[in-house]
């Protein structure tokens, strides 16, 4: 069972200051593709705007309305947004989702910095928040790729 003080070590000076520097907040004007993302049991969401050129997000915008924990990650998810492709997404994804709940090697560049977010994996009631942003810009991916072929 987690106590007070496991949480109080779980909010670390590193996962506050990513959380209260998050890149690319906010909306775009015109996103080629908007998706929303809510977690249940903690009332978390993302809103992820993007826009693709050549399979790789060239624009991306983000509304995040999170714990520090989904913050952060969507502070390092900002970081390195522009040029991926939808592979690379759901690498990261995959391998956060792994790392969190099966003890999984850090997810790989340039998500390494999703490793501070292993303090988490005691806390299954934040791995949704945590998860959030990939998941929202995941599902923004495949909404413009279908937009694209229409």
């Amino acid at each position: 069972m987690n106590n007070d003080n496991d949480l109080i070590k779980l909010y670390s000076k590193t996962i506050l200051r990513l959380a209260a520097d998050i890149q690319h907040a906010g909306r775009l004007e015109q996103p080629q593709a908007t998706a929303r993302k809510r977690a249940p049991l903690c009332g978390s969401s993302v809103n992820v705007d993007l826009v693709l050129a050549d399979g790789k997000i060239v624009e991306f915008a983000q509304n995040v309305r999170a714990c520090a924990l989904g913050q952060a990650s969507a502070s390092i998810l900002g970081r390195v947004a522009i040029g991926l492709d939808h592979v690379a997404l759901a690498r990261a994804r995959n391998q956060l989702a792994a790392m969190l709940k099966e003890n999984g090697p850090t997810p790989t560049a340039p998500f390494e910095e999703l490793e501070v977010l292993r303090a988490a994996q005691d806390f299954k009631n934040r791995h949704d928040s945590i998860l959030l942003a990939l998941d929202a810009t995941l599902d923004a991916f495949d909404i413009a790729e279908k937009s694209q072929v229409s």
